[in-house]
C-alpha cells in the first residue's frame, strides 16, 4: 500500500528498511537499543559523519549511473509504502526500476550504495546476491512490504569501481525478518522495555547516569569475573612491559636517525608529526578571562567503571 503521509518526520512510528539490519544486530553503526531508544522517543545522540552524508549525496548519481549502465527508466517517489498487514512496517525505496511499454509498471526496486573500497571483500561476483547481510535484510524488507519481486542494489567503490548486484525474493528470509520486526515492536517499543544490550556502548548509553546513593550487591560469579578481569589486566601490564622493551631496542638502534632499513627495505621509522596547533585556553583564561567565559561550555563525561582488586 502506498501513503503520501511524510513518515520521515517522525521515525517513531514505524520500523523502516535503515532499522531492520540494526534490529537483527546485524548492522555496524546501530545496535537494536538505539533503534528501541528512538521508537520509544528516548534521547540519543544523533549520528552525523561524512561517510553518511556523502552516501545520502551520492545517492543520485549512483541511481544515475545506474540508470546509464542498464538503460532502465527511474521513478524517485519519495512516497511511503506501508506493510499490507502491519502498518507500523514502512518502506522509503532509493528508486523503482520501469518496465517497457505502454504500462511502465514498476519492475524492480533499486537501492544505492557507497562503500569503502576496502571493503570490498565483503561482496560477492558482479550480478549476484552476495552482499553485506544488513543490505540483504534491507532490501528483503522493501520486497515483503512492496511484493515487488525483483530488486538490484548498485554501489559505488570509492569513485571508480561501480557494480550491480541481483537480489530476487526470497520469502523464507522476508518472513523470518518480518517475525524479528514483530517481536522487536510488540516485546520491547510497545511495551518499553529496552532489549538485551550488545556491547559497553550500549551500557553506556542506556545507564549513562548514575545514582551516588546507590549501590549494589555483588553476586557470585561477578566476584570470579572480578578475579578474571584483574587477571587479564595483569597479562595486558606484562605485554606493554614487552612492547616497551622492544620499541626501547629500536630507538636505542636508530638514535637520531628516522629510518630503519633491512636488505633496502623500511622496517621502521622515527619522525616527529607535523606541526599542529591547540588553543591555549588557560592563557587565554589569563590574557582576556572576560571574553574566555563566553566560550566555556559544562561538559558532561560519561560514567568511568572502576573495578578494584579483591584482598
Amino acid at each position: 500500500m502506498l501513503i503520501n503521509q511524510d513518515f520521515s518526520v517522525d521515525r517513531t512510528k514505524y520500523i523502516g528498511g535503515s532499522d531492520i539490519g540494526a534490529i537483527l544486530g546485524l548492522s555496524k553503526f546501530r545496535s537494536p537499543l538505539e533503534v528501541w531508544m528512538e521508537k520509544t522517543g528516548k534521547e540519543i545522540k544523533q549520528k552525523d559523519s561524512l561517510p553518511l552524508r556523502f552516501g545520502s549525496f551520492a545517492e543520485e548519481f549512483v541511481a544515475s549511473e545506474y540508470a546509464r549502465s542498464t538503460g532502465f527508466e527511474l521513478l524517485h517517489d519519495q512516497s511511503a509504502f506501508i506493510h499490507p498487514i502491519h502498518p507500523m512496517f514502512c518502506a522509503h525505496l532509493d528508486r523503482l526500476v520501469l518496465g517497457d511499454g505502454l504500462n511502465c509498471a514498476p519492475t524492480k526496486i533499486l537501492e544505492c550504495k557507497t562503500a569503502n573500497p576496502f571493503t570490498s571483500g565483503d561482496w560477492g561476483e558482479i550480478g549476484s546476491d552476495e552482499v553485506p547481510m544488513t543490505y540483504l535484510c534491507q532490501v528483503a524488507w522493501y520486497q515483503a512490504i512492496t511484493s515487488i519481486g525483483q530488486a538490484d542494489l548498485a554501489v559505488l567503490f570509492g569513485n571508480n569501481d561501480f557494480r550491480i548486484y541481483a537480489i530476487a525474493r526470497d520469502l523464507e528470509l522476508e518472513e523470518l525478518i518480518v517475525q524479528k520486526a514483530l517481536h522487536f515492536w510488540n516485546e520491547y517499543v510497545l511495551k518499553d522495555i529496552p532489549p538485551p544490550l550488545q556491547n559497553e556502548a550500549d551500557c553506556h548509553t542506556r545507564f549513562s547516569k548514575g545514582n551516588g546513593a546507590k549501590s549494589v550487591e555483588a553476586r557470585l560469579e561477578t566476584i570470579d569475573l572480578a578475579k578474571r578481569l584483574h587477571h587479564l589486566n595483569s597479562e595486558i601490564d606484562v605485554r606493554e612491559e614487552e612492547i616497551s622493551l622492544i620499541k626501547q631496542h629500536f630507538m636505542n638502534q636508530m638514535q637520531e636517525a628516522e629510518t630503519l632499513t633491512y636488505q633496502g627495505k623500511i622496517i621502521a621509522t622515527w619522525r616527529a608529526p607535523k606541526l599542529s596547533f591547540r588553543l591555549d585556553s588557560k592563557q587565554l583564561e589569563l590574557d582576556h578571562p572576560t571574553l574566555a567565559i563566553n566560550y566555556k561550555i559544562p561538559v558532561q563525561n560519561s560514567r568511568r567503571l572502576v573495578v578494584k582488586p579483591l584482598s
